[in-house]
């Protein structure tokens, strides 16, 4: 046979892979020893546990993972492993596709033909096939943008894990989330006298007010699809995608808020929970069907991208995801949500190890990410989703390893939070304990072979063990160059191991550099839907800023420390304005901290006088450190019309670039909406806008027919390790 014939005959899966190797490696004999061929992996076969090649001229861990666990492939004996929380039941390995090299194209150019692979040479029998996964970076330090998808907002609840800072402390610890049932929720216990599962506190609240619903609407509503429309709003807010600037995303057709929607859920138990009570007489059926998780959600909040419910078991979430990136390579839509939810609800689905989670990621294309000024998490390399007929990543080495322990058989769910544990790692450089291992181990970037560090790459992976649909993700850590002089504070190219033992939280950081126009401080702009949100959030934001400023953990910013220009600016501008409003002029964080604790103190959300300089509403004169507060539920907003003249953004612009900040605080408190974004553009326009915290939700249990139990619990802690 001719190499021809051999490579043919190997992908068409009638040739084993060893023989292969052996057949291509012995058909004419050259000098020297010749490096043993790579060949993916057969169609329809498992992957072994064997290493796989990597870039050219690396060292030091480059990629991973597989079913069970995202490892590390590398050029020696040991593999590190990387759990990214799937069932403990799921086996093999997935077949996938090798993405090829990125060639740069102009628009005019159309679509990229595929390569031509070069002719076999039998001194390189390797040399036409896949040679591990592409860099998205290059050598020259530049970032490669084409075909990649940045992951700009991440938000999640996982078992002991109210948001992505405990998550990744329990990820990093190896703690047991395992617990009884939980304590509390209304209706039937999910599990067994004995039985044990991963569960989510509080899963039948839900925070109404937030989004202009009322208490009876909202117990119609599957609690699955009410966590999921909280927890794609943190991920918004996170990626500072709400307002004005979920309005500039417009898609194919103009239309503003071009955003898809895709969650994977397979569960349906409120329902059945329905149909019990309307057999003793209850006459409320919720909507529980799983289209409406996207459909409500997009209608709610006025999107015009494309709305999809997806249930393919266990990789459900991964194949939302990699429905998202076609929906954006398509051009369908300028961003995209994606994730999943899952939720045991009731009896008939209990069973030892059952988990519970919601996780969601907000995507772009890399370039878009990058020309808006986005915060990159981490960045999609390649998706893919089908029944095992693709070949995968040759680079790739698979153990078993898993974070079960932190999330449990958490169906539809498992993929997100696979992908949001790979993130986590990603961005901190430290690989979670497997299962198995006690500590968490430090994971160093790779290397070429002129010593420059590489980004680390890991899969996120999984496969069905109830059915063949299998889904995985490769990603990528993103590590922008710095630009000269930029004191942006978010926080690239640190690790945690980096970071500086002792230094305190807001001492020194972030003076008010008056370099958007406020001489004498940052203008800081914080609103809410009612007065008690707003203190919750204002609290909510000074904690955050007091305690260690994101540095110690936090899935949300870098380990250094946020500057107040950052903060002012992505409050203004990657901020919905909601009802109730404040705002301030601070010089510094501790000044924005002290300012904004005294108006929680002042009792606004009891009807108190609403600030730390005592004025209320429009017309006060801002002082440094002072509040003014504005409440727009019951007067409107916009009284003067602005908002209907075309002339008022040339006016509200004049104002901005001669510093009149008085004047836009006093129409902002007023109701006028103003795109800071385009107030603000400039030399600064490019800024990337660093995540915060997310609006507080008030939430209270609302259950079918007003039975809303008492706050959740659970009923034992899992124990560490």
């Amino acid at each position: 046979m001719d190499e021809r014939e051999i490579l043919t005959r190997f992908k068409a899966g009638t040739l084993e892979r060893d023989r292969a190797v052996r057949l291509l490696a012995g058909l004419k004999a050259v000098p020297g020893p010749a490096p043993e061929p790579v060949l993916p992996t057969a169609p329809d076969t498992a992957a072994s546990e064997t290493t796989g090649p990597v870039p050219p001229g690396t060292t030091g861990p480059v990629a991973s993972g597989t079913t069970g666990s995202a490892t590390l492939g590398t050029t020696g004996p040991v593999a590190a492993k990387v759990p990214d929380a799937v069932m403990p039941e799921a086996h093999g390995r997935v077949p996938l596709p090798v993405p090829g090299p990125v060639r740069p194209r102009t628009p005019a150019q159309g679509p990229v033909p595929a390569p031509v692979p070069a002719p076999l040479s039998p001194a390189d029998p390797s040399a036409a096939l896949p040679q591990g996964l592409p860099q998205a970076r290059r050598n020259d330090g530049a970032v490669d943008v084409e075909d990649r998808f940045a992951v700009v907002g991440i938000a999640g609840r996982y078992p002991l894990a109210p948001d992505l800072r405990a998550y990744w402390q329990n990820l990093r610890e190896g703690r047991d989330t395992s617990s009884g049932a939980p304590l509390g929720r209304p209706g039937a216990s999910p599990l067994s006298a004995g039985q044990r599962g991963h569960f989510l506190d509080g899963a039948a609240d839900f925070d109404a007010d937030f989004f202009g619903l009322t208490d009876r609407r909202a117990r119609l509503i599957d609690p699955q699809e009410r966590l999921f429309l909280e927890t794609v709003w943190e991920a918004l807010e996170d990626a500072g995608c709400t307002g004005t600037r979920l309005d500039a995303l417009t898609g194919p057709g103009g239309a503003p808020r071009g955003l898809g929607v895709f969650v994977g859920v397979s569960a349906a138990d409120y329902s059945l929970v329905a149909a019990e009570a309307w057999a003793h007489g209850g006459r409320e059926m919720p909507d529980s069907g799983h289209w409406s998780v996207a459909g409500r959600l997009s209608g709610l909040l006025g999107l015009s991208g494309p709305a999809q419910a997806v249930d393919t078991a266990e990789s459900s979430a991964l194949v939302a995801v990699h429905l998202a990136v076609g929906a954006l390579r398509r051009g369908e839509c300028a961003a995209a949500v994606a994730g999943g939810v899952e939720l045991l609800l009731h009896p008939s689905r209990g069973r030892q190890g059952a988990g519970e989670g919601v996780g969601a990621v907000v995507l772009k294309p890399l370039a878009r990410a990058l020309s808006d000024g986005d915060h990159v998490h981490a960045v999609v390399r390649s998706t893919s989703a089908g029944t095992g007929s693709w070949t995968g990543p040759s680079g790739l080495r698979e153990t078993r390893g898993t974070t079960a322990r932190r999330v449990g058989d958490a169906g539809a769910v498992t993929g997100i939070a696979a992908l949001t544990a790979a993130v986590l790692q990603l961005r901190y450089g430290v690989l979670a304990p497997a299962r198995g291992e006690d500590t968490a181990t430090p994971w160093p970037r790779p290397r070429d072979a002129r010593g420059h560090e590489l980004p680390r790459t890991a899969v996120a992976e999984v496969t069905g063990a109830t059915g063949p649909f299998d889904a995985y993700a490769v990603l990528e850590e993103f590590v922008p160059a710095r630009r000269p002089g930029d004191g942006s504070g978010t926080g690239t190219g640190r690790n945690e191991a980096d970071r500086v033992d002792g230094a305190d939280g807001i001492d020194g950081a972030g003076e008010g550099s008056g370099s958007d126009g406020v001489g004498r401080g940052e203008l800081i702009l914080l609103s809410a839907p009612t007065p008690g949100h707003l203190a919750a959030t204002a609290t909510r934001l000074a904690d955050w800023l007091a305690s260690d400023n994101g540095r110690s953990g936090d899935t949300t910013t870098g380990d250094e420390r946020v500057a107040l220009v950052d903060v002012a600016r992505a409050l203004r501008v990657g901020r919905e304005a909601r009802a109730c409003r404040i705002a301030l002029i601070a010089r510094d964080l501790h000044q924005l901290v002290d300012s904004l604790r005294e108006f929680v103190r002042s009792g606004v959300e009891t009807g108190g006088a609403g600030g730390a300089s005592g004025t209320h509403g429009v017309g006060a004169d801002v002082g440094v450190g002072g509040v003014r507060y504005a409440d727009l539920r019951t007067g409107g907003t916009d009284p003067l019309g602005l908002g209907d003249v075309p002339e008022t953004g040339d006016y509200l612009d004049a104002l901005w670039r001669a510093g009149r900040v008085e004047q836009l605080t006093r129409l902002w408190l007023s109701g006028l909406d103003i795109d800071w974004a385009v107030l603000e553009s400039g030399p600064d326009a490019s800024k990337t806008l660093v995540p915060l915290p997310p609006s507080a939700f008030l939430r209270r249990s609302l259950w079918l027919g007003g039975q809303d139990g008492t706050r959740e619990g659970t009923e034992k802690k899992g124990a560490s390790g």
